[in-house]
């Protein structure tokens, strides 16, 4: 009889032994992903002509913040007539971010035209420091994209790619969102900048799926 519980302890402890040995070299061969933190440069359009979507485009904006992580940067440039920045910090400052796009993008009649060019500039110029800074960058810009006002001020859709192109050189990979625009606009931007970004690092959507939009955003700064 002692024998055969001297046998069974032996089995169970060599049974111990390998799963334990095999545990040890499961953990082992796990690959932990490292985090990085995102910068993410918000582009958000408050002209007259937009006003109308502008507060689902605000929506928008704060259900993204609340997907990121509170280590994540944000910047908001509001674009009308000029484009500057509005609010900086982080994508968890609900308060904040509240406070800001409602004291900065209300209906003004004056501000027709819409400086997207200059955002989007400014933007890149975000991305470029805060790469700098570990971070990874990407670009949302969120309207109708329609140009109006100053043509100098407006987006050149033929000389943007090269743009993108040499924010590529620095930031290998930025991503850019444009979202709420009409299609024929997406279409325009999915034409011009796919080539240069990517389907993955290249997010389109209309207000028609831009919950859709969120989780391909995500995979697209690395989450």
């Amino acid at each position: 009889m002692t024998n055969k519980r001297l046998v069974i302890l032996g089995l169970l402890i060599l049974s111990i032994a390998v799963i334990g040995k095999l545990l040890i070299m499961a953990v082992k061969n796990i690959k932990v992903d490292d985090f990085h933190k995102a910068a993410i440069v918000f582009v958000i359009d408050s002209s007259a002509s937009n006003q109308k979507m502008l507060p689902d485009e605000i929506k928008f904006v704060k259900s993204l913040c609340t997907i990121l992580d509170p280590e994540d940067e944000i910047k908001i440039l509001k674009v009308s007539e000029e484009s500057y920045l509005i609010y900086e910090g982080s994508p968890s400052d609900s308060k904040g971010i509240t406070k800001a796009v409602e004291a900065f993008t209300k209906y003004n009649p004056r501000d027709y035209g819409t400086a997207y060019g200059i955002g989007i500039k400014k933007a890149f110029e975000h991305c470029l420091t805060m790469k700098k800074e570990g971070y990874v960058p990407s670009v949302v810009v969120i309207g109708d994209l329609e140009n109006e006002g100053a043509i100098d001020k407006q987006v050149d859709w033929n000389v943007l790619p090269d743009n993108v192109k040499s924010i590529k050189e620095y930031i290998p990979e930025i991503s850019m969102m444009f979202v709420y625009a009409a299609p024929e606009k997406l279409d325009l931007v999915k034409t011009k900048l796919n080539p240069v970004l990517g389907e993955k690092k290249l997010i389109i959507a209309n207000e028609t799926n831009v919950d859709k939009a969120k989780r391909r955003f995500l995979e697209a700064i690395g989450r």
